[in-house]
């Protein structure tokens, strides 16, 4: 049976008849509306009544408690496969036919439109299964549409123009991981203009720790009270083995159910580590071909802050010409074997997402390298030229010439041994850093390119937007402070990178 196409095709001449499900508007009342109406779409279990499994009518229970308000926002994390589609689309038809709001809309957010169709042709297609409600419905190619309660539900891609002049009542968000914080701030305060509604996200990890949904993740875990924001996670155990059966039955509450076992069998034998990982353990670990390993970075974490005045010291600066970032990052130098050098932010400068005309401060950063020198006890600066060349000969004749070197960050030859010093140097904690934030997520946004002379970092793709310029700060700054250790004032000798 198809939904009725087009305006003119005629509908129901009432409502739909709810008068089995429970009164209240809770999760209860939602599992008894997809016991009664909906039915599984496709795959395992296709053309069967849809039934909420006691783990799908935990999560619904979060997002619609049977106590208190709904939460205005909510986050689902769990692996690939375990039905997220399907939930999503249950809950939307619900928001569309049965919740009870006059005049509701019901917006299927994704990265692309195309993404955000598959939960709304799932949704078409339940409706379409049902007699009852396709008799409700007007299927246009871009929405579906109720006139018995003027209610809308449609497919719209995450950009912040189109989630514009909304007023939705439940926003599903398919796939968080790809979203931005402009899409997501721009979803968040539409849906506040109602005096009820829910922003639900339900996704797999991001490779990313600078993003909205890792963000969201670390809020939701250290507020587990806050009533306005519900976060349900399903994860395997960090550490765990990716073998570990037990690990894959509590990332996956769907296992043995419609997720096969023998998909996963087949999985982590031809899949790499850190995207068997994500996908299906739902672990945060980065891209598969990050730099460093998941979490090696945090394990060094030290001394937060700055060195003592005084404190023998080398700088390191990775500039852009105008927008994007630039790093001016610090590193001590050891005074003995048993000391490790300590990595330390003295300045980032990061053009903001909403400020295409950013540009970087160039006095603010002439200013910082000013009271770094007066600060410590300034070894060297070495600082990469491209963009910056008259401000590095002002720095030279303000510090001394002696002190100011370039050091070309294209240049493999010196990058990929740098790389390499501070990639052993982590894994072995043979140095600490301040835990600064957003060097952290330059460092996760560095991904490894193979060298003849060595692996170094490099963005995801020309033109990319996850800056790395701390990462590669960091690396320089370390290398340098080795080598002052190596090559003490007394034997060392100036040394200019050409």
């Amino acid at each position: 049976m198809a939904t009725k196409m087009g305006p003119k095709a005629p509908t129901a001449d009432h409502a739909l008849d709810l008068s089995m499900l429970p009164e209240k508007r809770d999760y209860r009342r939602i599992d008894a509306f997809a016991r009664e109406f909906l039915t599984v779409p496709k795959g395992t279990g296709a053309m069967e009544p849809f039934r909420l499994r006691p783990w799908q009518r935990n999560i619904v229970k979060s997002m619609y408690p049977p106590t208190g308000r709904r939460p205005r926002q909510g986050l689902v994390s769990m692996p690939r496969g375990n039905g997220k589609s399907g939930l999503a689309a249950a809950l939307a038809v619900y928001g569309l036919l049965a919740d009870g709001i006059p005049g509701a809309q019901v917006l299927i957010v994704a990265s692309d439109e195309r993404q955000a169709r598959i939960v709304f042709n799932a949704a078409r297609r339940m409706i379409e299964l049902d007699k009852r409600l396709s008799e409700q419905v007007q299927a246009f190619t871009d929405r579906l549409y109720v006139p018995a309660t003027d209610s809308t539900m449609m497919p719209l891609p995450a950009e912040p123009a189109a989630l514009q002049g909304w007023d939705p009542t439940l926003v599903i968000v398919d796939e968080l991981h790809v979203v931005t914080d402009r899409v997501w701030e721009a979803m968040s305060l539409a849906s506040g203009k109602r005096l009820e509604s829910l922003t639900l996200a339900i996704s797999t990890p991001s490779d990313r720790l600078d993003s909205v949904m890792w963000r969201l993740v670390e809020y939701g875990r250290q507020h587990p009270d806050d009533k306005s924001f519900r976060l349900v996670e399903y994860g395997a155990p960090d550490g765990c083995n990716v073998d570990d059966r037990d690990a894959w039955r509590t990332a996956n509450p769907a296992l043995g159910d419609f997720l096969h076992v023998d998909a996963l069998e087949t999985n982590v034998k031809t899949t790499p580590e850190a995207s068997f990982r994500r996908y299906r353990l739902g672990q945060w670990v980065g891209a598969a071909d990050s730099w460093l390993p998941w979490g090696a970075w945090d394990e060094v974490a030290g001394q937060t802050g700055t060195p003592d005045e005084g404190t023998p010291i080398v700088l390191a600066f990775d500039g852009s010409a105008s927008g994007d970032s630039t790093a001016l990052i610090g590193c001590t130098i050891p005074q003995s074997d048993d000391e490790s050098p300590h990595v330390f932010t003295v300045g980032l400068w990061e053009a903001p997402e909403t400020d295409p005309r950013w540009r970087v401060p160039r006095h603010e950063v002439s200013g910082t390298i000013a009271t770094a020198f007066d600060t410590w006890e300034v070894r060297e600066l070495a600082a990469d030229p491209w963009g910056w060349r008259s401000e590095l000969e002002e720095w030279a004749d303000q510090h001394g010439a002696d002190k100011v070197v370039e050091w070309n960050t294209a240049h493999a030859g010196r990058m990929a041994p740098a790389t390499d010093r501070l990639y052993a140097a982590i894994m072995t904690h043979a140095v600490t850093h301040d835990g600064h934030e957003q060097v952290a997520n330059h460092l996760a946004n560095a991904r490894a390119k193979r060298t003849p002379m060595g692996d170094i970092v490099t963005k995801d793709k020309r033109g990319s937007n996850r800056k790395i310029d701390a990462a590669v700060g960091v690396i320089v700054a370390h290398d340098r402070a080795i080598w002052h250790y190596r090559n003490p004032p007394k034997r060392r000798r100036v040394v200019s990178f050409r």
